[in-house]
């Protein structure tokens, strides 16, 4: 069986020849797709069963089967959740190639996807990815209503 590692350089490959095909809209546009049609059965079906703490189960599992280097945090009671991701294997990969050079936005596509699908059930998601030249970023939930 192939890994899902195998199609990290595919998948930056691929944004960068949507982006020269219609620009950055289209990579949104395939990125938007996903969510709808990928994110929504999973992560969304989670939030949608468990509220705020499926965003923890989904990620738990996700994660750990990517074997990040994170950490979460989780707190009900003030309707918050967060990732901190020290170490992305996926971002972590393409960074170390040197036959290639990663699409300029490769961390974009975690906002776009999971951003869109929390907002439907009504928890705002906001990423810091300002240190995605290290692979490490954070994300942020925070139930907004209901």
């Amino acid at each position: 069986m192939i890994s899902c590692t195998e199609f990290i350089p595919l998948y930056s490959e691929l944004f960068k020849y949507l982006e020269k095909q219609g620009g950055k809209a289209e990579v949104v546009k395939y990125w938007e797709h996903i969510s709808d049609e990928y994110v929504e059965s999973t992560l969304g079906k989670e939030i949608k069963e468990n509220g705020l703490k499926g965003c923890w189960n989904y990620w738990a599992k996700n994660l750990n089967e990517e074997a990040c280097d994170f950490t979460m945090t989780l707190d009900e009671k003030n309707n918050y959740f967060e990732i901190n991701m020290k170490g992305c294997p996926s971002k972590g990969m393409l960074l170390k190639f040197d036959y290639m050079t990663p699409y300029n936005d490769y961390c974009g596509h975690c906002d776009v996807l999971y951003k869109r699908c929390a907002a439907r059930y009504g928890i705002e998601i906001t990423s810091d990815l300002s240190e995605c030249d290290k692979a490490k970023c954070v994300l942020k939930g925070k139930k907004i209503n209901g």
